[in-house]
């Protein structure tokens, strides 16, 4: 820590006291000192801890993890009964049976609320800077007015409530229900019409803040009453037909390439709209989004030859499916450039591996340049391909230097049973399906070419909003308001933008409704921690699936985490516990 006063340690103590119950204080602070005189430090030094503390938000283990392996899209076994079990917490969760001692609840709901005591800081020291005619200060308070309510939005998500704190001084007041969407409300519209349309990469800009009240408008019937069937008022939807169409007649545009928008240089990609910014100065780590899925068998980047995938969460057989229903088979959905990528060029007289013993498979390779190999994207399948190592840990080149590229051998096999990684389909909490092998995995952001490590220290921005959702937002609005044929114009339009690859660019439909609409939003959303939230909206998150048969209505919201309700026990009636728990 640096340059942070004795108060300010004080003020944060009370407040992890207050609600987390005992925990740690050994935790990241960036600089909050504010002793720099300039306009631009101030400036700086308020709103960089509160954007930094985001990537954790958006950790793996934390908020990410939390949505994805919540839904149908994906599952993490106890790989190999030794791996990921960490005390069985991503099982709990993806069977709906997670209890208020769940570390992934628990540690997500950390993250979240020390984040939003961050951004109070924040607030307090720019609105000070602020009434002295500091502009600047001004500028970044809107901002942080605006991550306030994306934070809180995020705890109204999982745990449908937000912290009401407008002084890191005083205690938080809870709001539920229609209060809480009221404040958020409030909180969004006073800064949506004077917050910067351009503040810079990994800001929140005016469309980030239209996009959060469209997210807040559309989400506001299941806010209201989580556990029933929501009630969409059309004066809901047609706020959201109007935050949506002032976006989309904007500046951004949709990316031709799909996965352009999860590449290296997707900092100035037109499609997105608020990103976590891996480049500028507050560059710090976080990619784990790209490898927590990958093989740990893989390298992905020859150049960075310690790195390796983590064989964690894989795609469920469930959501494969959606994507066979919805053109015939696995195979052909590789007609949609959303589904797949071939990246990983294997020479036609190698593809077949029939006879080849992967225990004297030595020539078995081709050539390519490190700083051209790249694996596939979309949803990996079957036998991969990558480089290899020596005995002495250093990849394995070809006469010219370059790469040579073998069928990746799965390092958990030996002997007479040694076999390459092929990723199978089925993958479940059973022995068989809980191999390092076992499901298709997501392959959604690319490696970095450009960062320290391709893999912890990634310059890939993490997109949070993005011209897609929007699109996918106002149709939704379109048809619960029963304008089918505006909602089949996004969705149509949204679909055959994707035509960098025209062989794959995905067909326009013929017809909408909420069944093939929650279906187009898995296609174009998936792997972005936002699966979870469709499902309940959409009706979908009492079903079943990998794993997964509970049906209780009052898994829709997460427990409050022990730590909380013990934390607040001697204030009567401050910290419930959510009902089912």
């Amino acid at each position: 820590m640096k340059n942070i006063e004795l108060n300010r340690i004080l003020l944060v103590a009370v407040f992890l006291l207050t609600f987390f119950g005992c925990t740690s204080l050994d935790e990241e602070i960036l600089d909050e000192s504010l002793t720099g005189s300039g306009q631009a430090e101030v400036v700086s030094g308020s709103i960089a801890p509160a954007y930094g503390m985001l990537r954790k938000v958006w950790l793996h283990t934390n908020n990410f993890g939390l949505q994805e392996i919540a839904s149908d899209e994906a599952i993490l076994p106890n790989r190999g009964g030794k791996d990921w079990y960490d005390g069985g917490k991503y099982i709990a969760v993806h069977q709906h049976l997670m209890t208020p001692s769940n570390a992934l609840v628990g540690d997500t709901w950390t993250q979240i609320t020390l984040c939003l005591f961050r951004t109070v800081i924040a607030q307090e020291k720019l609105k000070v800077e602020a009434d002295k005619g500091n502009t600047a200060a001004a500028g970044a308070l809107n901002e942080m007015i605006a991550m306030n309510a994306y934070l809180n939005m995020m705890a109204l998500d999982n745990w449908g409530l937000i912290f009401k704190k407008e002084r890191s001084d005083a205690m938080s007041e809870i709001l539920r229900g229609q209060a809480a969407i009221d404040y958020l409300e409030s909180q969004l519209l006073s800064v949506v019409d004077v917050i910067g349309t351009n503040n810079g990469p990994g800001r929140f800009t005016k469309d980030a803040v239209r996009a959060l009240l469209a997210r807040l408008y559309l989400n506001a019937a299941v806010y209201r009453d989580p556990y029933g069937t929501p009630n969409f008022k059309k004066e809901d939807m047609d706020k959201v037909i109007q935050y949506t169409s002032s976006i989309i007649s904007g500046a951004h545009t949709l990316s031709p390439e799909y996965f352009a928008l999860f590449n290296d240089n997707n900092n100035s990609n037109s499609e997105l709209i608020f990103s976590l910014d891996q480049k500028g100065l507050l560059q710090t780590e976080h990619q784990r989004w790209a490898y927590w899925s990958i093989s740990g068998d893989q390298v992905p980047r020859p150049e960075f030859p310690n790195t390796r995938g983590t064989d964690a969460a894989a795609a469920t057989p469930d959501f494969i499916q959606t994507w066979a229903d919805a053109y015939g088979s696995i195979e052909q959905a590789e007609a949609d450039a959303r589904f797949y990528q071939k990246n990983t060029i294997v020479p036609e007289n190698l593809k077949d591996l029939t006879g080849v013993n992967p225990t004297n498979d030595t020539e078995h390779y081709y050539c390519v340049k490190a700083t051209d190999f790249e694996i596939d994207r979309g949803f990996i399948r079957g036998i991969i391909w990558g480089p290899r190592k020596d005995a002495k840990g250093n990849i394995i080149t070809c006469t010219d230097g370059t790469v040579r590229i073998y069928p990746v051998i799965n390092k958990r096999t030996s002997g007479a049973n040694l076999r390459y990684v092929d990723h199978t389909l089925q993958v479940d909490f059973t022995t068989e399906g809980s191999l390092h092998n076992t499901g298709y995995r997501f392959s959604k952001y690319q490696f970095s070419h450009t960062a320290n490590d391709c893999c912890s220290f990634s310059s890939v921005d993490l997109v949070m909003i993005r011209l897609g959702e929007i699109y996918l937002m106002s149709a939704e609005a379109k048809l619960r308001n029963g304008d089918n044929a505006g909602a089949l114009e996004d969705i149509n339009t949204l679909r055959t933008s994707r035509n960098a690859r025209p062989a794959q660019t995905p067909k326009a439909l013929t017809s909408i409704d909420l069944d093939i609409l929650f279906r187009e939003s898995g296609f174009e959303l998936y792997w972005e921690g936002l699966r979870r939230n469709y499902q309940i909206r959409f009706g979908k998150y009492e079903g079943t699936w990998t794993g997964k048969d509970d049906k209780d209505v009052h898994k829709r919201l997460f427990p409050i985490p022990q730590k909380a309700i013990d934390g607040a026990s001697n204030l009567e009636g401050y910290m419930v516990q959510n009902q089912g728990y």
